[in-house]
């Protein structure tokens, strides 16, 4: 199909979950090397690198749709729900980081990527919190666009120690997961009122339910990274399980819409709950045939996310509006948003 460039106003920040996706598929199949040998840390190369021409491809989108579709991009960042999309991309940015770091060691530009990352993150957290102290009754948060895309600034914040301390800021990167750990608890008991009070999130956003495992599943790392008890990792691999298993039985009714962008937000966490669950396998060999089953089952997801998304481009529906209700805000309308 050819490339239309009306088509970016449609280029949401949530496409940059397909950077994290393949990104954190390479960081859970460099923990197989322990028990695949070689041969999956080749895996992991080949993953890396194209997660990162995936980036610089999305970036270049990205510019170019912030100078020819402007008025989108500040439509997107205004949007109650969709704003917090924009932490797609520091995450991304760390989690390149983490992964060059993991497959060639410490290098200068390496070190760059990672505080260029951890920097927008805080930026981005700031930047969203700072925007719930601005509510009023009109532009507030309302429980009905309370939805697991409010993750995302958490998530960056968390990811900090898996590069952080081999390029020379263990502090800064503990204090930087610390502020992840007092928010994740925050957003989740926003979104649990939610839901007790107005229910799930409409049926476009179900894939987004998933995001709602990496939050534990990375903390868990974080916790073994930062040298931290086993016995929280456990802790943190037994939360992330839960909220796997609660997401999954949404799948039917995930599987029985069209596939948009949007189901990439289901890619990113079955790899961190694999990358949590091979490193557990190291205290607990029983747990290794379960470790993995889920790293077969986010390297299927992601390749069946790319084919879906290749399958999508050609037929001109991959870059296209989102249907669905729109959000009712205080009595206002909002354009539906895009599911992360």
């Amino acid at each position: 199909m050819p490339f239309r460039p009306d088509a970016l106003q449609h280029l949401s920040f949530n496409a940059f979950a397909i950077v994290m996706s393949v990104a954190g598929l390479a960081l859970a199949w460099l923990r197989a090397v322990p028990v695949l040998g070689e041969p999956a840390g080749a895996v992991a190369l080949v993953l890396a690198v194209l997660a990162a021409l995936a980036f610089i491809v999305l970036v270049v989108l990205a510019w170019i749709r912030w100078q020819v579709q402007g008025e989108a991009v500040t439509a997107e960042l205004a949007h109650p729900a969709r704003h917090a999309f924009i932490g797609a991309v520091p995450v991304s940015m760390l989690l390149l980081a983490a992964a060059g770091v993991s497959l060639l060691g410490t290098s200068a530009w390496l070190a760059v990527l990672w505080w260029a990352g951890s920097l927008a993150q805080w930026a981005v957290t700031v930047w969203v919190l700072g925007r719930w102290l601005r509510a009023d009754r009109n532009t507030g948060l309302s429980w009905s666009v309370l939805t697991p895309v409010l993750f995302i600034p958490v998530v960056g914040n968390v990811l900090a120690p898996l590069a952080g301390g081999a390029l020379g800021a263990p502090g800064w990167a503990a204090a930087q997961f610390g502020a992840g750990v007092l928010l994740w608890p925050v957003v989740l008991a926003l979104l649990l009122v939610r839901v007790a009070t107005q229910g799930l999130w409409p049926e476009r956003m179900l894939p987004a339910t998933f995001i709602a495992v990496t939050p534990p599943a990375l903390i868990g790392s974080g916790v073994l990274q930062l040298g931290g008890p086993p016995v929280l990792a456990w802790m943190c691999w037994g939360v992330a399980l839960l909220f796997l298993l609660w997401s999954g039985s949404l799948g039917r009714r995930i599987l029985a819409q069209p596939f948009a962008m949007g189901f990439w937000s289901i890619g990113f966490p079955l790899t961190a709950f694999a990358a949590l669950t091979l490193r557990l396998a190291v205290f607990e060999p029983a747990l290794q045939p379960l470790a993995m089953g889920a790293l077969a089952l986010a390297t299927l997801a992601v390749l069946l996310l790319a084919l879906a998304s290749w399958k999508a481009w050609q037929q001109g529906t991959l870059l296209a509006p989102e249907q669905g209700p729109a959000l009712t805000v205080h009595g206002s309308r909002a354009p539906p948003p895009a599911a992360p």
